[in-house]
Protein backbone atom coordinates (compact mmCIF):
# COMPACT_ATOMS: atom_id res chain seq x y z
CA UNK A 1 0.00 0.00 0.00
CA UNK A 2 1.54 3.40 -1.28
CA UNK A 3 -0.61 5.28 1.31
CA UNK A 4 -1.93 5.22 4.87
CA UNK A 5 -5.06 3.17 5.63
CA UNK A 6 -8.29 5.35 6.88
CA UNK A 7 -9.17 7.31 8.46
CA UNK A 8 -6.83 10.11 7.65
CA UNK A 9 -5.68 12.60 10.71
CA UNK A 10 -4.50 15.19 9.23
CA UNK A 11 -3.76 19.13 9.44
CA UNK A 12 -3.28 22.01 8.26
CA UNK A 13 -4.97 25.42 7.03
CA UNK A 14 -7.81 25.82 4.03
CA UNK A 15 -8.90 28.83 2.82
CA UNK A 16 -12.78 28.58 1.42
CA UNK A 17 -15.09 30.38 -0.82
CA UNK A 18 -18.79 29.12 -2.00
CA UNK A 19 -20.34 30.06 -5.03
CA UNK A 20 -23.56 30.34 -6.41
CA UNK A 21 -23.55 27.97 -9.28
CA UNK A 22 -26.67 27.09 -11.98
CA UNK A 23 -27.82 23.64 -11.47
CA UNK A 24 -27.76 22.88 -15.01
CA UNK A 25 -24.15 24.21 -15.08
CA UNK A 26 -22.43 21.53 -13.09
CA UNK A 27 -20.57 18.72 -14.02
CA UNK A 28 -22.42 15.42 -13.72
CA UNK A 29 -19.58 12.54 -14.75
CA UNK A 30 -18.72 11.63 -10.83
CA UNK A 31 -22.35 12.24 -9.32
CA UNK A 32 -23.10 8.91 -7.27
CA UNK A 33 -26.31 6.47 -7.57
CA UNK A 34 -28.89 8.43 -5.26
CA UNK A 35 -27.11 11.59 -5.11
CA UNK A 36 -28.78 14.89 -6.30
CA UNK A 37 -27.51 18.54 -5.65
CA UNK A 38 -29.67 20.87 -3.93
CA UNK A 39 -31.10 23.30 -5.89
CA UNK A 40 -32.79 25.90 -4.26
CA UNK A 41 -33.77 29.08 -7.01
CA UNK A 42 -31.69 26.96 -9.27
CA UNK A 43 -28.91 27.49 -7.84
CA UNK A 44 -26.52 25.37 -5.99
CA UNK A 45 -24.03 25.83 -3.43
CA UNK A 46 -20.59 25.09 -4.76
CA UNK A 47 -17.72 25.46 -2.39
CA UNK A 48 -13.94 25.85 -3.55
CA UNK A 49 -10.46 25.30 -1.35
CA UNK A 50 -7.04 25.95 -1.26
CA UNK A 51 -5.91 23.51 1.77
CA UNK A 52 -2.40 23.12 2.96
CA UNK A 53 -2.05 19.83 4.87
CA UNK A 54 0.84 20.47 7.21
CA UNK A 55 3.37 18.07 8.36
CA UNK A 56 2.13 16.30 11.82
CA UNK A 57 -0.49 14.43 9.84
CA UNK A 58 -0.51 11.16 7.79
CA UNK A 59 0.70 13.18 5.20
CA UNK A 60 1.89 16.66 4.18
CA UNK A 61 0.64 18.15 0.92
CA UNK A 62 -1.44 20.90 -1.23
CA UNK A 63 -4.59 20.29 -2.42
CA UNK A 64 -7.67 22.25 -4.33
CA UNK A 65 -11.11 21.31 -4.35
CA UNK A 66 -14.19 21.65 -5.18
CA UNK A 67 -17.33 20.19 -3.62
CA UNK A 68 -21.19 20.83 -4.44
CA UNK A 69 -23.60 20.65 -1.62
CA UNK A 70 -26.16 17.85 -2.22
CA UNK A 71 -28.03 15.21 -0.48
CA UNK A 72 -28.99 11.01 -0.50
CA UNK A 73 -32.72 10.82 0.06
CA UNK A 74 -33.04 13.84 2.84
CA UNK A 75 -29.62 13.74 4.01
CA UNK A 76 -27.01 16.55 3.51
CA UNK A 77 -24.32 14.77 1.20
CA UNK A 78 -21.60 17.58 0.00
CA UNK A 79 -19.86 15.45 -3.23
CA UNK A 80 -16.35 16.49 -4.56
CA UNK A 81 -16.76 17.19 -8.34
CA UNK A 82 -13.04 17.61 -8.88
CA UNK A 83 -9.67 18.07 -7.22
CA UNK A 84 -5.70 18.36 -7.63
CA UNK A 85 -3.16 17.42 -5.50
CA UNK A 86 0.85 17.59 -5.47
CA UNK A 87 0.97 13.92 -3.67
CA UNK A 88 1.35 10.79 -5.72
CA UNK A 89 0.10 8.95 -2.21
CA UNK A 90 -2.81 11.33 -1.70
CA UNK A 91 -4.25 10.69 -5.03
CA UNK A 92 -3.88 7.17 -4.62
CA UNK A 93 -5.52 6.86 -1.25
CA UNK A 94 -7.92 9.46 -2.18
CA UNK A 95 -8.99 7.27 -5.34
CA UNK A 96 -8.95 4.03 -3.94
CA UNK A 97 -10.28 4.65 -0.80
CA UNK A 98 -12.98 6.59 -0.46
CA UNK A 99 -13.87 7.25 -4.36
CA UNK A 100 -12.55 10.66 -5.09
CA UNK A 101 -11.73 11.34 -8.23
CA UNK A 102 -8.09 13.13 -7.47
CA UNK A 103 -5.52 14.05 -10.02
CA UNK A 104 -1.87 15.52 -9.86
CA UNK A 105 -0.90 18.77 -10.14
CA UNK A 106 1.66 21.68 -9.54
CA UNK A 107 1.38 24.38 -6.88
CA UNK A 108 3.01 27.87 -6.51
CA UNK A 109 2.32 30.39 -4.31
CA UNK A 110 0.41 29.01 -1.72
CA UNK A 111 2.61 30.43 1.20
CA UNK A 112 2.66 33.73 -0.20
CA UNK A 113 -1.61 34.12 -0.27
CA UNK A 114 -1.28 34.18 -4.29
CA UNK A 115 -2.32 30.36 -4.41
CA UNK A 116 -2.04 29.39 -8.36
CA UNK A 117 -2.60 25.36 -9.65
CA UNK A 118 -1.55 24.05 -12.96
CA UNK A 119 -2.96 20.78 -13.76
CA UNK A 120 -0.33 17.87 -15.16
CA UNK A 121 -0.51 16.37 -18.28
CA UNK A 122 -3.87 18.64 -19.28
CA UNK A 123 -4.09 20.66 -22.65
CA UNK A 124 -3.81 24.03 -20.77
CA UNK A 125 -0.86 22.93 -18.80
CA UNK A 126 0.60 25.86 -19.97
CA UNK A 127 -1.27 28.48 -17.62
CA UNK A 128 -3.13 27.99 -14.63
CA UNK A 129 -6.33 26.05 -14.22
CA UNK A 130 -7.36 28.39 -11.27
CA UNK A 131 -6.03 30.78 -9.02
CA UNK A 132 -6.59 33.23 -6.11
CA UNK A 133 -5.35 36.35 -4.20
CA UNK A 134 -6.07 35.80 -0.31
CA UNK A 135 -6.42 38.30 2.15
CA UNK A 136 -7.05 37.07 5.24
CA UNK A 137 -9.07 39.29 8.09
CA UNK A 138 -9.71 38.80 11.83
CA UNK A 139 -9.78 35.89 13.72
CA UNK A 140 -13.44 34.90 15.22
CA UNK A 141 -13.12 33.58 19.09
CA UNK A 142 -13.13 29.39 19.81
CA UNK A 143 -12.69 26.13 17.85
CA UNK A 144 -16.00 24.86 16.42
CA UNK A 145 -16.21 21.29 15.41
CA UNK A 146 -17.76 20.68 12.20
CA UNK A 147 -18.73 17.25 10.62
CA UNK A 148 -20.54 16.18 7.76
CA UNK A 149 -20.47 13.07 5.27
CA UNK A 150 -18.87 12.98 2.01
CA UNK A 151 -21.10 11.29 -1.02
CA UNK A 152 -18.90 9.75 -3.65
CA UNK A 153 -18.80 7.42 -6.20
CA UNK A 154 -16.55 4.30 -5.67
CA UNK A 155 -16.90 1.20 -8.31
CA UNK A 156 -20.14 2.21 -9.26
CA UNK A 157 -21.23 2.18 -5.49
CA UNK A 158 -22.35 5.48 -3.62
CA UNK A 159 -19.38 5.54 -1.08
CA UNK A 160 -20.23 7.57 2.09
CA UNK A 161 -17.58 8.97 4.58
CA UNK A 162 -17.36 11.10 7.67
CA UNK A 163 -15.12 13.67 7.98
CA UNK A 164 -14.90 15.70 11.30
CA UNK A 165 -12.82 18.21 11.94
CA UNK A 166 -11.86 21.19 14.58
CA UNK A 167 -10.21 24.84 13.65
CA UNK A 168 -9.96 27.98 14.18
CA UNK A 169 -12.47 30.24 11.60
CA UNK A 170 -11.21 33.63 10.38
CA UNK A 171 -12.71 36.30 7.58
CA UNK A 172 -11.06 36.25 4.24
CA UNK A 173 -11.31 38.38 1.34
CA UNK A 174 -10.68 35.97 -1.90
CA UNK A 175 -10.21 36.76 -5.84
CA UNK A 176 -10.76 33.80 -7.60
CA UNK A 177 -9.79 33.39 -11.91
CA UNK A 178 -10.42 30.22 -13.21
CA UNK A 179 -9.52 29.46 -16.71
CA UNK A 180 -12.38 29.46 -18.92
CA UNK A 181 -11.07 26.89 -21.74
CA UNK A 182 -9.79 24.77 -18.16
CA UNK A 183 -12.01 22.13 -16.35
CA UNK A 184 -13.57 24.21 -13.77
CA UNK A 185 -14.55 26.34 -16.48
CA UNK A 186 -18.04 25.97 -15.15
CA UNK A 187 -16.52 28.31 -12.33
CA UNK A 188 -14.66 31.00 -14.47
CA UNK A 189 -15.88 34.89 -13.90
CA UNK A 190 -18.19 33.72 -11.03
CA UNK A 191 -17.63 35.78 -7.75
CA UNK A 192 -17.93 34.26 -3.99
CA UNK A 193 -20.46 34.88 -2.16
CA UNK A 194 -18.66 34.40 1.04
CA UNK A 195 -15.29 33.07 2.26
CA UNK A 196 -13.53 31.88 5.29
CA UNK A 197 -10.31 30.61 6.48
CA UNK A 198 -10.36 27.30 8.74
CA UNK A 199 -6.59 27.90 10.51
CA UNK A 200 -4.95 25.31 12.39
CA UNK A 201 -7.52 22.27 11.54
CA UNK A 202 -7.40 18.85 13.23
CA UNK A 203 -9.21 16.68 10.45
CA UNK A 204 -10.10 13.35 10.98
CA UNK A 205 -11.28 11.74 7.24
CA UNK A 206 -13.19 8.59 6.66
CA UNK A 207 -13.71 5.70 9.28
CA UNK A 208 -11.81 2.54 10.72
CA UNK A 209 -11.93 -0.76 8.99
CA UNK A 210 -14.26 -1.97 11.82
CA UNK A 211 -16.68 0.55 11.00
CA UNK A 212 -16.49 -0.16 7.42
CA UNK A 213 -17.49 -3.73 8.01
CA UNK A 214 -20.28 -2.66 10.32
CA UNK A 215 -21.49 -0.14 7.68
CA UNK A 216 -21.50 -2.97 4.76
CA UNK A 217 -23.41 -5.71 7.12
CA UNK A 218 -25.89 -3.23 8.04
CA UNK A 219 -26.48 -2.29 4.24
CA UNK A 220 -26.22 -6.43 3.73
CA UNK A 221 -29.51 -7.16 6.32
CA UNK A 222 -31.54 -4.86 4.02
CA UNK A 223 -32.57 -2.45 7.76
CA UNK A 224 -31.04 0.48 5.83
CA UNK A 225 -31.00 1.30 1.86
CA UNK A 226 -27.62 1.82 0.98
CA UNK A 227 -28.57 5.14 0.09
CA UNK A 228 -29.50 6.15 3.26
CA UNK A 229 -26.86 4.66 5.31
CA UNK A 230 -25.03 7.04 7.69
CA UNK A 231 -21.52 6.65 9.35
CA UNK A 232 -21.54 4.22 11.84
CA UNK A 233 -20.94 4.98 15.26
CA UNK A 234 -17.11 5.20 16.50
CA UNK A 235 -15.82 3.03 18.85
Amino acid sequence: MTYPPEPWTLVGRMDLSTFLVSTEELPTATWPDGWRPLSPGGRTPVGAAWVDYAPGGVLSYHELLVAVAGRVGLRPRPHIVAIWVDSPASRDGGRELWGIPKGLASFTGVDEGRPSMTVEGSESADRPAASAVLRPGARLPGRPRVGFTLAQDLHGRLWESPVTSRNGLGLLHADWTFDPDGPLRFLAGRRPVVSATLHDFAMLFGMTAHDRCEQRGVAGTGRQDRHTLGPATRR
